[in-house]
């Protein structure tokens, strides 16, 4: 930056310096009719000119190459906290904002910081050099050029006032039209199936046409006031020219001294014309600032505790449980053009409905325990706020045992399996891993030690070995063969490049069943000491799912596992089932348990096998028949 300053005041110094070589040359050698000096002015005037371009020179690669580091630093930061801030935080935010934030936003401000900033240190200190030159030649005529200043700033004021409104609602809309072509990109597919090219068209040409007039309303009014900005300066020649013609007719100015005069003059219009460019440009680096601000400020409410430990994965037993836990997701905030604010809409404390939650906890600890010796156990439902998820979870898994987790859809399982790798955090209660709470560990440990794959599999724009090693990157051949081995995952081999294939964004390229498949072998890869699992098998045809099943036994076998359970099959896998139901855990026991003493269990059940006909594999079939020979016995 030293440098950057150093070579801007030097050139704009060679250029100052011209002028008064010029009336040096006037009043010498050409009012003389001589020659004597003029050669050596002249060598004068040409190396002012060879050292300006090359401080310019100078000024402008440092410039550049400094703002262009800035904004990588910026943007890593950002990108940086992006990472960091919890998954409630990206919940409720447009990715187009985002996007456009880390991108536009950014080169908004390293623009500025590159060029607008500069001009403006340098247009200062040019102006005010050359008034303080201009009253050393004739200060009448300075003090007329002087006072052209209050109408610059009259007009600067109002014209900052309105363009900061625009500016910020420009870069608004084009967050949201950023998010708009995304969300048609990824659903390319579904506009195409359902025929609504010409209603999603619309709609973009809608939102682009309000970027369009915001910016042209922003063009007017930048033309309006750039014009009275040139104005000014025009008026003023005007009026040095027959002023200082006068003065030369009565002996107060020299030829030379006008000349100059005129000169410097000259040279106060590019800092004039410029104010409208900085200015604007000033404007829509603030609003830019403004809009990253509102990320960069945004708490991460999800970190390690300053005494976090560390255990070793081979000491880890998988013990896990759940102590009195509470959950409701955080207020959502209110998104206006683009801005997330703070939701004042008097939501629920956190520990609201706590009283009603605690009832339920008193019957649940006793729960737990009876179902830590197999027996089918019942709690009462909270009757809970509409705002809270879970309303008082006690859940004991052994290590390497396998529980399924059984509910209706909204019952709060997803929210539940959620909390283990801390995507979210518990609202009050724990969730211990061998008697140790979660957030006592560090969340690159923990997470270490969790395997997960949820239902929605999400692949990225990489190899298919990239995406199976995501989180281990250091895994091994061997471990990366045997987790395609589980999730029955071999069609990887068939793909162009094999393991070296680029799945293309999301995975699109693939169907919905391998993309599930490469998530299962993922969260399988190094046999994790405890794995969840969100309806891994959802998306497989009746005969991969079996094959599936009977190899992700091996894996269950040498880890804790908790299963989200959709389809009646999945259950044979688990040692124990809990049925999740508003809120609670009302039932745990054994599938065969629940089968014969729990209608509601039974009536899940029942409702998914009987939406599937096809014949299954012995272990698969067994457990709808069970669920339907309870019905008819019951």
């Amino acid at each position: 930056m030293i440098w950057m300053l150093a070579a801007a005041g030097g050139a704009t110094a060679a250029s100052i310096v011209v002028p008064l070589v010029v009336r040096s040359v006037v009043d010498g050698p050409v009012k003389h009719h001589q020659t004597s000096g003029l050669f050596e002015l002249g060598a004068l005037a040409l190396l002012l000119g060879l050292l300006e371009a090359l401080l310019i020179f100078i000024r402008r690669w440092t410039q550049s190459t400094t703002a262009l580091g800035m904004e990588a630093t910026q943007r890593n930061d950002l990108y940086a906290h992006l990472q960091r801030l919890p998954v409630a935080f990206h919940d409720h935010w447009q990715s187009g904002q985002l996007l456009s934030r880390a991108t536009s936003d950014l080169s908004t401000i390293r623009r500025f910081m590159s060029f607008g900033l500069i001009f403006l240190i340098v247009n200062i200190c040019t102006y005010v050099t050359v008034i303080f030159l201009l009253f050393r030649l004739y200060w009448p005529l300075a003090i007329l050029v002087t006072a052209g200043s209050i109408p610059l700033f009259y007009f600067s004021r109002n014209f900052t006032r309105f363009y900061f409104t625009a500016a910020r609602l420009m870069q608004d809309q084009q967050g949201d039209l950023a998010t708009l072509v995304e969300e048609s990109a990824q659903g390319l597919r579904t506009i195409k199936a359902f025929g609504r090219r010409h209603q999603v068209s619309s709609q973009f040409e809608a939102t682009a046409r309000l970027v369009h007039d915001t910016g042209v309303n922003k063009a007017r009014l930048l033309a309006r006031t750039w014009s009275r900005f040139d104005l000014v300066p025009n008026i003023q020649l005007a009026v040095v020219l027959v002023g200082g013609a006068y003065a030369v007719s009565a002996d107060k100015l020299t030829i030379g001294g006008l000349v100059a005069f005129v000169t410097l003059e000259l040279m106060l219009i590019w800092p004039v014309d410029a104010l409208g460019w900085i200015i604007a440009n000033l404007q829509e680096s603030m609003t830019a600032a403004d809009r990253i601000y509102e990320v960069l400020d945004s708490e991460v409410t999800i970190l390690d505790r300053p005494d976090a430990i560390t255990l070793r994965k081979d000491a880890v037993r998988g013990a896990i449980r759940f102590d009195n836990v509470h959950f409701a997701f955080p207020d959502r905030p209110h998104v206006e053009a683009g801005r997330a604010v703070s939701a004042t809409d008097g939501a629920a404390p956190k520990d609201s409905n706590t009283t009603t939650a605690k009832t339920a906890t008193t019957a649940t600890a006793e729960a737990a325990a009876a179902a830590a010796a197999g027996a089918v156990t019942e709690v009462p439902t909270a009757a809970g706020d509409a705002r809270v998820v879970l309303g008082g979870i006690d859940l004991e898994i052994r290590p390497g045992e396998t529980v399924a987790l059984v509910g209706a859809t909204g019952s709060g399982k997803s929210a539940l399996i959620a909390l283990i790798p801390r995507l979210y955090d518990v609202t009050a209660g724990r969730i211990t891993i061998d008697d140790h709470d979660i957030r006592d560990l560090t969340l690159d440990n923990l997470r270490d030690l969790i395997g997960v794959a949820f239902e929605e599999p999400t692949l990225f724009s990489m190899s298919v070995r990239e995406n199976l090693t995501l989180g281990r990157p250091n895994a091994t051949d061997d471990e990366v063969t045997e987790a395609i081995e589980v999730a029955q995952a071999g069609f990887v081999y068939e793909l162009p490049w094999g393991l070296d294939t680029r799945v293309g964004e999301q995975g699109l390229s693939l169907s919905g069943g391998q993309r599930q498949r490469l998530a299962l072998a993922r969260a399988v890869l190094g046999r994790p000491r405890v794995l969840v699992l969100d309806d891994p098998l959802s998306a497989l045809d009746v005969h991969t799912e079996a094959l599936v099943e009977e190899a992700l036994r091996s894996v269950l076998k040498g880890s804790t596992a908790l299963i989200v359970v959709h389809r009646p099959s999945t259950v044979a896998l688990a040692d124990r089932v809990a049925l999740l139901q508003g809120g609670v855990i009302t039932h745990i026991g054994t599938h065969s348990e629940l089968l014969a003493t729990v209608p509601e269990y039974r009536s899940l059940l029942s409702a998914e096998a009987d939406h599937d006909s096809d014949p299954r594999p012995t272990t698969i079939r067994r457990a709808k028949l069970d669920a339907r020979d309870a019905l008819n016995v019951n």
